[in-house]
């Protein structure tokens, strides 16, 4: 049996639900970002008393087939930008449409419909995001990040990054160094 889970989308999020089954002893095979497969089927109140204590954490036990499929959507999306070692080089929507095995126009539609942004959009969001984390490392330069993140040039990627976060990477870098600067020195 599987369970969908909103809002799970880190490593802590995957500790609190494996506790959270193990506090109701509910056997589990595996804790993955969004889902959670079951040995077997649970009853109405173990699976409203795993619902309840998600809750306390700010994670949701989804019911609605809706719901669980923009989860699906979000779970291909974080794992593709932000867990895996390279981005796929075919085209986003191929991508998520071979993942979950559905028509790509479908899966758009839900997703607007539920999120009330794009699919791309929210794709551009979680690259963001990825650059950010990447500017922080301080490993890779702009053109590496660039190329990484399967950007046609470091003026696209630098000028999306402007847009969504008001800051130019190099600013946004700075600002890091110095916010770090002032913390050592207090």
């Amino acid at each position: 049996m599987k369970l969908y889970i909103k809002y799970m989308v880190s490593l802590r999020c995957k500790m609190v639900v494996k506790d959270e089954l193990k506090k109701l002893g509910i056997p589990y095979t595996s804790v993955e970002l969004g889902t959670v497969e079951l040995l077997s089927s649970i009853t109405d109140s173990q699976r409203e008393k795993l619902k309840q204590n998600l809750a306390v954490s700010g994670l949701e036990l989804l019911d609605d087939k809706k719901n669980i499929l923009i989860e699906k959507i979000k779970g291909v999306i974080v794992e593709m930008i932000h867990y895996s070692e390279e981005l796929p080089k075919v085209n986003y929507s191929d991508y998520i449409s071979e993942k979950l095995n559905l028509d790509y126009t479908y899966l758009s539609n839900c997703f607007s419909d539920v999120k009330g942004i794009t699919i791309q959009q929210y794709i551009i969001l979680h690259k963001i995001e990825k650059v950010k984390e990447l500017l922080l490392y301080d490993e890779l330069n702009l053109t590496e990040i660039s190329y990484k993140l399967n950007y046609s040039s470091v003026a696209h990627l630098s000028n999306q990054f402007k847009k969504i976060t008001g800051l130019t990477p190099t600013y946004f870098k700075k600002l890091k160094a110095k916010r770090k600067q002032n913390l050592e020195n207090l």
